[in-house]
Order: structure tokens, then sequence, then C-alpha cells
């Protein structure tokens, strides 16, 4: 009885470790990315800056150019995770992104952050999907960023452009 609860044991903390390190991987695989960045249309903010996956790219107003004030803060960085690049991987423009804008500064683990216009681009965690801006307007701080990167930090009127570019899908 005692050699069968041994193994059951083993069967359970084996179960939960392949677990947490699927969990591990996917996080991973959603805070670094290609490093592509899109314009898409949002029926409130105007044309803004998404990621190849479609989720929303944040700029923290705490941040100055090539500087990221967020990731040495275990709590910022766990609910706003960085874009991120392997190094020597050069981001790239997609639809409606200005290539001359993209740029990237050192992160941590051997990282590179993606920046727009000089500033780091972040997500935030409460985007599960696609076309949320949950973030915008956070503690006054994070808001979504235009084609020429600046900040979105209000509304735009209906069929505004909130910064020109094209592309995507359309959502508010």
């Amino acid at each position: 009885m005692r050699g069968r609860t041994i193994r059951l044991s083993f069967l359970l903390v084996l179960i939960i470790a392949v677990g947490a390190g699927a969990a591990m991987a996917a996080m991973a695989a959603t805070h670094s990315s290609k490093g592509t960045v899109s314009a898409a249309k949002s029926k409130t903010y105007g044309t803004i800056l998404v990621a190849a996956d479609g989720r929303t790219l944040y700029r923290y107003t705490v941040d100055s150019k090539g500087v990221n004030r967020c990731s040495s803060n275990a709590t910022c960085s766990k609910f706003w995770p960085a874009l991120l690049v392997k190094p020597g991987t050069k981001p790239t423009a997609g639809s409606g992104a200005t290539a001359s804008l993209l740029g990237t500064i050192k992160a941590a683990h051997n990282m590179r952050q993606v920046t727009y216009a000089g500033y780091p681009l972040y997500f935030f965690s409460g985007d599960t999907a696609a076309n949320q801006v949950k973030g915008q307007g956070f503690e006054s701080k994070w808001y979504v960023v235009n084609t020429k990167g600046a900040l979105v930090k209000h509304a735009v009127s209906t069929g505004g452009s909130g910064g020109g570019g094209g592309g995507g899908s359309s959502w508010g």
C-alpha cells in the first residue's frame, strides 16, 4: 500500500511539473515575439499599434526614450510584459507601422525589448486576445500608441485615425 501511495504521489508531482513547464513555455511565448509591429483600427482610439498576434501594444508614461522603468519592478513586469525579441532579431514593421520608428533596447535575460519612436512597448496581461484594450488609461500611466509613436490618451471621434496608418480589424 505504501509503495502504491509513493508511486501515485510521484505521478502527481510529475503531472504538476509538466503542467507548470507548459504554462511557463506559453508565458514566454506570449512575452516574446518575432517583433512585428502593425497598425489596427480601434473604433474608440483610432489606428493603434498591435503585435503580430493582434494584441494591443502600450507605452508607459514613466518611461523615457530608450529607458524601461517597468521591468525592474516585479509587479509591473508581471502585468505589463515587454514585447521582446532575441538578440540579433530586428523588429519588423507590418501593415501601417513605420519601419524607421522601430528599434530595440537591452532587456533582461539576454533579450531585447522592441521600441517604437524610441519608447519601449508592452502588452497588458489583462488583454487575453487580439482586439482588446483593457489596459488603456490604467493608473493614468498606460496608453495605447498611434502609428506616429504618440500616446493616445482619449477616445477619438468616430472615424478618426488616431495617427494614421492602416490595416487590421476594428474593435473598441
